[in-house]
């Protein structure tokens, strides 16, 4: 069996944007000798060799700064009248599945991913969408991750064709882009000029009235067969927390 990384690196990096910024501090061995001495064990029952313990501490990270999957909570405090799910509430049934990439490289920045698009993909590749699949949308977008402006450029999903998803039986679904919609900065820009209300995190806010899930920051989707793997994507059981990051793997017979 070949294991795929689907996650990007947790660490800090100069270049991204504030909002995404990862702070993690390093402890080194020597700090657990001075706390063992300060617990009371003396310096001569130190076992032979031992230097102490390597310890860190994440000192700033937002859910949402690396690769990570979305509650609906993220969308809205209610789906469909009820409260929603936030990121520890997930069914972990949906957590592992068979696999199928969407490759949409081919589509411009800010030109919007639609249901033509996926349907006129599935076909010219003979390919099928199962309803409890785990659906990943590769963009090609993911070489600009760790990059200034890796949330400034891409495409992204429609409203219409992520509700075309969850109606084909969808829970799970996923993305290289740094978001599931077009970039924020553009749908912003673009939603001034119109004045269109509808316009801005169209995508999204389909989860105020159908249940899903979905993962951003994806990576190596270039690494994966169309299909023929199942998904892996279990985040952390951070309690009312509308997302978590996830190692995200794809596993191959």
């Amino acid at each position: 069996m070949k294991v795929v990384d689907l996650s990007k690196p947790i660490q800090y990096n100069k270049n991204d944007p504030w909002f995404m910024k990862v702070k993690i501090k390093h402890k080194p061995h020597k700090k657990a000798k001075l706390l063992l001495r300060f617990l009371g064990l003396p310096l001569k029952l130190f076992p032979k060799g031992f230097t102490g313990w390597a310890d860190d501490t994440i000192q700033k990270m937002g859910v949402h700064s690396t690769t990570h999957i979305d509650a609906p909570w993220h969308y809205s405090p209610t789906c469909n009248g009820e409260r929603s799910k936030t990121i520890d509430e997930i069914p972990l049934d949906l957590c592992y599945a068979e696999g199928v990439v969407i490759d949409m490289a081919h589509k411009a920045d800010f030109d919007a991913i639609t249901v033509k698009d996926i349907e006129t993909f599935l076909e010219k590749n003979d390919l099928t969408i199962k309803e409890g699949m785990i659906v990943l949308i590769k963009t090609g977008r993911d070489k600009f991750n760790g990059s200034k402006n890796f949330h400034e450029v891409g495409t992204g999903m429609s409203a219409e064709a992520t509700e075309w998803l969850i109606n084909k039986g969808i829970k799970v679904m996923g993305i290289d882009a740094w978001g599931w919609d077009l970039p924020l900065p553009y749908l912003i820009k673009k939603a001034k000029e119109t004045s269109n209300s509808e316009l801005f995190w169209e995508a999204h806010l389909v989860g105020q009235r159908k249940e899903y899930w979905h993962m951003e920051q994806l990576v190596n989707l270039d690494a994966l067969p169309y299909t023929g793997f199942k998904v892996a994507v279990f985040p952390l059981k951070i309690v009312g927390a509308s997302a978590a990051p996830a190692r995200v793997v794809a596993l191959l017979d």
